[in-house]
């Protein structure tokens, strides 16, 4: 009869920014060993809370299910002499495989071992089973305590193993297996004896603790936002902030306290930032679109002494806010551009000067961005003013105690000091995008400086040989670079890559040509799996992928447009059969050792007749090629199809008369060749 697990891990408190990736971790490795030990069951699912990691696999098979195998040994005739008896290779193959000679098998001129593995009672491997399970799972810190020589994220407590009813019985960490439990660390008291999986939630839930993380998140989201009207506002509901909240809580309450209205004078986001970051606060938006002096906090726990935690989270605000205030005044004292020169006191990198040194590159490097990307002259005085206030900010008073509103209030600090709104702009949309997902620039200035700001990074970290490798990329290379093919996608820019990266090591000094030229490649490939990526995540095929990229990625947004046509023609039937045709054409082409067409030695109508499509082809592709309708280019290539499979039904190619051959070649190769700015169709894999 089918029984449901349950595995709790009890431990002291995890990071909740831990939490998901380890309960996602739990339910993968679960699902690869029950599938490889082949335990049948209904549902995985982890679960947990600050104190515990939860795994529930219900409606468990009694017993593995039976396993045949069959393995292929010797051949018969080494196996068996010449009166058929087994040899001394079939006998050592058998014993290798746990039976005798005589229980081999003859198939297809072999020998085969049939192995019929009958599965085990699951109660009797699940004890080798979970402790392996817990021991697989990896964190981003971990830790060791007392003398025991294994590391877990924090320390295991308490373990709780049933099947059924049944205790599974395992030790870890010095700890026994058994069916106790304990409930919410202050609103519970003593151990918890538990049944079973659902008597386990039931007692759980009687002690206060919400163990399924998607319960405790919807109800944290209805107390906030219920909280929030109730004042006749609404609640700014982070999803990251959600999140992490629902892993700082086994039983949440929200509660709401206030601020003094005084503090509103700040700007909006240096009052959110220090909730948010530093108080894990929901701020309250009125109907007017203005922040109200409240905020919504969660506490882990019940309603009793509610007032005291109120009136405990508002005091450690107005600390907070206190502190805002005084930088935000003092700050006011030196207009930002004043600020600049500070920056000769800030080291950019090793070796490579100061964040000052950087801002002059920025001024540079962004108008001659602005310039390829055709960019009127007349926004030039807005984009070198914005970058060279860009990095002010990062030395006044409230950027360095909450680093979070870098842009931010350089942006606000630009306004207050009488610069044009555009170059305010600039400063903030120049750190954009900060997070995968997050907005990207808007304004022409805000994109060129975002760009040069990123990329003076890249080759700067790509000059001191610090390229990212597997998962460390300490300077967020990769999210920077991704930042900047998404702004030339969004922007509809079309620069190239390597002369921005041929401008950026000029105003780096880079001087070597060896030097410039292993930078460049190391950049264009770097910046070539970012748009795989883009391109992947638009569900683009792996081979049209493939193909765009071998027909070059230095213009991204080219590259970008030419993965969409592909996207939206490439799988049609027409498409297929032009793949196929031009493929065919391609293999051949690559035996020509000439590039001209001597119509004159054409023998065959329908070699004619193929040199007038591919001259007809040849004009209309090069126009839409030149306008980028990359569509077009497909619609015309899928016209070819018909024209090169009549060629081939009749005409062929490889013929004795030397001439003749070369001029067939040349012929395939040019047409082959018609698409190569688009992309290499040879790598399309016909469906």
């Amino acid at each position: 009869m089918a029984k449901d697990l349950l595995l709790e891990i009890g431990t002291e408190e995890i990071p909740a920014k831990f939490m998901p990736g380890i309960l996602s971790q739990m339910e993968t490795l679960a699902q690869e060993r029950f599938a490889g030990e082949r335990i049948g069951f209904s549902e995985i699912k982890a679960m947990g809370t600050p104190r515990r990691i939860v795994l529930v696999v219900r409606d468990v098979a009694d017993v593995q299910q039976d396993k045949i195998s069959e393995n292929r040994g010797p051949s018969v005739k080494v196996a068996f002499d010449a009166e058929g008896k087994p040899t001394k290779a079939a006998e050592g193959f058998a014993r290798g495989q746990g039976i005798v000679a005589s229980e081999l098998i003859v198939r297809d001129g072999y020998v085969y071992a049939v192995i019929h593995q009958t599965g085990r009672p699951v109660a009797e491997i699940l004890p080798q089973i979970l402790p392996d399970l817990i021991a697989s799972l990896n964190f981003p810190k971990s830790m060791r305590w007392g003398d025991l020589d294994m590391r877990f994220v924090r320390p295991i407590r308490w373990l709780v193993a049933l099947l059924g009813s049944d205790v599974i019985p395992f030790s870890l960490a010095g700890i026994a297996a058994g069916n106790v439990t304990r409930g919410h660390r202050f609103l519970s008291r003593g151990d918890i004896v538990v049944k079973d999986a659902n008597d386990y939630f039931a007692k759980l839930a009687e002690h206060h603790v919400m163990v399924d993380p998607e319960v405790r998140r919807s109800v944290i989201r209805e107390q906030v936002e219920k909280l929030a009207q109730r004042q006749g506002g609404e609640a700014g509901i982070d999803e990251e902030l959600l999140e992490e909240v629902t892993y700082l809580v086994e039983y949440p309450t929200a509660l709401c306290g206030r601020f003094e209205e005084a503090y509103l004078e700040l700007p909006p986001q240096a009052i959110i930032t220090p909730m948010r970051e530093h108080q894990r606060y929901f701020p309250v938006w009125g109907a007017d679109g203005k922040l109200l002096p409240l905020f919504i906090t969660v506490r882990n726990g019940g309603l009793d002494y509610i007032d005291i935690v109120r009136h405990g989270n508002e005091r450690v605000l107005r600390a907070r806010l206190a502190d805002a205030r005084f930088f935000f005044n003092e700050d006011q004292k030196t207009p930002l551009a004043e600020r600049v020169e500070k920056l000769k006191t800030m080291v950019f990198q090793e070796g490579l000067g100061t964040l000052f040194d950087k801002t002059l590159r920025l001024k540079r490097l962004a108008v001659e961005i602005a310039k390829s990307a055709g960019i009127d002259a007349a926004e030039h005085p807005v984009i070198e003013r914005g970058a060279f206030l860009a990095k002010a900010d990062l030395v006044t008073g409230m950027v360095y105690e909450f680093t979070e509103l870098q842009g931010i209030m350089g942006r606000q600090y630009a306004l207050l000091n009488g610069e044009n709104p555009a170059v305010a702009e600039a400063i903030y949309e120049h750190y954009l995008p900060r997070f995968a997902g997050d907005t990207l620039p808007e304004t022409h200035a805000g994109r060129v400086i975002s760009i040069a700001d990123k990329l003076d990074n890249i080759v700067a970290t790509f000059s001191r040989g610090l390229i990212p490798t597997g998962s460390q990329d300490p300077y967020a290379l990769r999210r920077q670079a991704l930042g900047v093919a998404y702004i030339l996608i969004n922007a509809k820019y079309h620069i190239s890559l390597a002369k921005l990266t041929a401008d950026t090591m000029d105003l780096l000094g880079i001087s070597d040509p060896g030097h410039r030229e292993k930078i460049t490649a190391d950049i264009i490939e770097f910046f070539k799996l970012r748009l795989k990526n883009i391109l992947t995540d638009e569900n683009l095929r792996y081979d049209m992928i493939d193909a765009v990229m071998a027909a070059g990625v230095d213009d991204l947004y080219d590259a970008w447009l030419r993965g969409q046509a592909l996207l939206l023609d490439g799988g049609t039937i027409a498409m297929q059969r032009a793949v196929q045709a031009l493929t065919r054409a391609g293999n051949l082409a690559k035996n020509a050792s000439r590039e001209k067409i001597d119509p004159a030695l054409f023998t065959t109508d329908a070699e004619r007749d193929l040199y007038h499509v591919y001259l007809a082809a040849k004009d209309r592709i090069d126009s839409l090629t030149a306008a980028r309708e990359y569509r077009g280019v497909l619609e015309v290539m899928a016209g070819l199809a018909t024209p090169i499979d009549a060629f081939f039904s009749t005409v062929m190619v490889m013929v004795e008369d030397l001439a003749v051959r070369e001029n067939r070649l040349a012929l395939l190769k040019a047409i082959t060749g018609l698409t190569s700015r688009i992309a290499d169709f040879s790598k399309i894999v016909a469906v």
